[in-house]
């Protein structure tokens, strides 16, 4: 059984890993593998993350709609972040400072996602139900955008219709993109 904390810890795990590699790594090729990790699990988790248990949040603690709105500004300054990041070469003399940065905002937000928040909503729900949303948030992460957008709507259902919108294309471009050899198919529409 698989709960819904459990999920977004794994995630968190997999981007410092692929931070770590990128800002550490002396090849280009290897970096640039590495962004395209970094991004597309990233802008996948965050929307999951808005689609899935926000929502849950709302639904399930009292202060639940002012934590899932700092949550929602915090993943605001991510994806800012990030849609820049997305885009630049390990050449770039600002690629190094520009995912560090990012980095420190999304440490933080992850700091109090697994040390308030999510223990919150944890205690709230029952097991069976943060089964539930694991389940879901693996399943919505399939579907949605794999690059930042962050000027798109960050709540359902407009950030819902615009992610169904916006996937395929994003999808369509993950497949000329350059990945970590240990990926055999990045797109997870096809998974």
């Amino acid at each position: 059984m698989t709960l819904i904390m459990d999920a977004i810890k794994k995630d968190h795990r997999e981007l410092e890993e692929y931070y770590n590699i990128i800002v550490t790594s002396p090849d280009t090729d290897e970096q640039i593998r590495y962004q395209n990790k970094f991004t597309w699990e990233l802008a996948r988790h965050s929307v999951g993350e808005e689609l899935v248990v926000y929502p849950a949040l709302e639904a399930n603690l009292r202060d639940g709609t002012e934590t899932a709105e700092k949550d929602r500004a915090q993943h605001q300054t991510v994806k800012e972040k990030l849609a820049k990041f997305q885009n630049m070469h390990p050449d770039d003399p600002d690629f190094i400072p520009e995912i560090k940065s990012l980095m420190a905002d999304l440490e933080e937000h992850i700091r109090e996602e697994e040390t308030t928040d999510f223990v919150k909503l944890e205690s709230a729900i029952t097991p069976s139900e943060s089964e539930r949303l694991a389940k879901s948030f693996g399943r919505t992460k399939m579907f949605v955008p794999s690059r930042s957008h962050p000027n798109a709507p960050n709540k359902p259902p407009f950030e819902t219709v615009v992610g169904l919108l916006t996937a395929p294309i994003d999808h369509l471009a993950d497949m000329f993109r350059k990945w970590p050899e240990d990926v055999v198919n990045p797109n997870p529409s096809t998974e």
